[in-house]
């Protein structure tokens, strides 16, 4: 069947939140169009037929599954909740917090934008940090394993001190851990739609990539 939509939650959101994938998916079917769970890591064939379309939270699924694979189409997550009326916001009454936009998306305004609006939507206020959208630097993860350990912590400090706000959002979960080495209190976008706490969980750089790395040779 051509023109079928999937939804990939991604390996490292799988890990943080695997409840998250249910209420993703059933939400997307409730309200959007019918939509099928698809677990294979983007670093795998994807097995889908051409004309699919992957629903991504990750922004290095989005990049993979969209310049990787032939005939797959890709959509973050984020524009498409921006597009529907049917979500229930919750009221963050004007909370300040910066944003930290993922790498892997640097050059997609569309995902950027989403963002922004879903943001705004939750009565968040952003103060945006100077390099941020398609200026964004890195969070300081990417560099793992390629820099020393003291170095790659010294540029997740870099990245956090360049935010103006304690809070700051972010749209992926290594995001999450090097902001908060970094000194920040990171807040998933994800969780701020769910109206969650972030938790850092296993944060150790080395040990989080292990533990990513498992998960990823099983999907």
């Amino acid at each position: 069947m051509s023109n079928k939509i999937y939804f990939n939650p991604g390996c490292a959101l799988s890990i943080y939140k695997p409840e998250m994938e249910t209420t993703i998916l059933d939400f997307l079917n409730q309200n959007y169009k019918e939509t099928s769970l698809h677990k294979i890591c983007c670093r795998h064939d994807p097995q889908l037929e051409k004309e699919s379309l992957i629903i991504n939270v990750c922004a290095g699924c989005d990049k993979r599954f969209s310049s990787l694979y032939e005939g797959i189409s890709t959509i973050s997550l984020w524009e498409v909740l921006d597009s529907l009326d049917s979500f229930n916001f919750p009221d963050y009454h004007g909370l300040k917090m910066s944003v930290h936009d993922a790498c892997p998306v640097r050059e997609n305004a569309k995902v950027h934008q989403a963002v922004r609006n879903l943001l705004n939507k939750m009565n968040i206020e952003i103060i945006e940090t100077e390099f941020n959208k398609s200026h964004s630097v890195c969070c300081g993860d990417d560099f793992y394993p390629k820099l020393a350990m003291d170095k790659i912590h010294k540029l997740m400090k870099k990245r956090a001190d360049s935010m103006p706000c304690d809070d700051v959002c972010v749209y992926c979960v290594s995001c999450i851990k090097s902001l908060y080495i970094g000194g920040k209190t990171p807040r998933h976008l994800v969780d701020l739609l769910m109206n969650e706490s972030t938790e850092p969980q296993e944060y150790d750089t080395k040990k989080w990539h292990e533990q990513l790395q498992k998960y990823i040779d099983l999907h």
